[in-house]
């Protein structure tokens, strides 16, 4: 009895795997530009002077970064009515691929000479000033794919 049991299940298995099997062959997609995104959550009553600071100094460096091809966009989005621990803002790179992100610390400190930014140590503080703005609660980073 539990051998018929056995062949009935495995035969059963065996006919749903048949429609897997007809439809394997490359998926129905292909790889598409990288997205890195940016999680930020804004103190109280400080969230218009950190939007001045990415209308200014952030816009400047991401225009600087879309020029040089170093990036593809770059996208700031308000995330409406954010739970507590939720940010409110996210700011978002494209990236050709992942092969963007294979640069040596060496070629970074030269793109950024390159591209008029700060020196790395002023680069620094300017970051660490801005904690008084807003808290990074972290980043991700997501492969886009295109639906053939």
């Amino acid at each position: 009895m539990k051998l018929m049991l056995a062949a009935v299940t495995a035969a059963a298995l065996g006919a749903m795997a048949l429609p897997a099997l007809a439809q394997e062959g490359p998926p129905p997609y292909d790889l598409g530009p990288v997205w890195t995104t940016t999680a930020i959550s804004t103190k109280d009553g400080r969230t218009d002077e950190y939007v001045r600071w990415l209308a200014t100094g952030w816009k400047t460096q991401e225009e600087a970064l879309k020029r040089a091809g170093v990036i593809l966009d770059y996208k700031v989005f308000f995330v409406d009515s954010p739970r507590a621990g939720e940010p409110d803002i996210i700011l978002a790179q494209e990236w050709r691929n992942m092969a963007a992100f294979d640069a040596s610390p060496a070629q970074i400190y030269a793109m950024q000479s390159k591209l008029g930014g700060p020196p790395p140590a002023q680069a620094n503080k300017e970051e660490a000033d801005r904690g008084a703005l807003r808290t990074v609660m972290g980043s991700t980073t997501m492969r886009e794919i295109e639906l053939k």
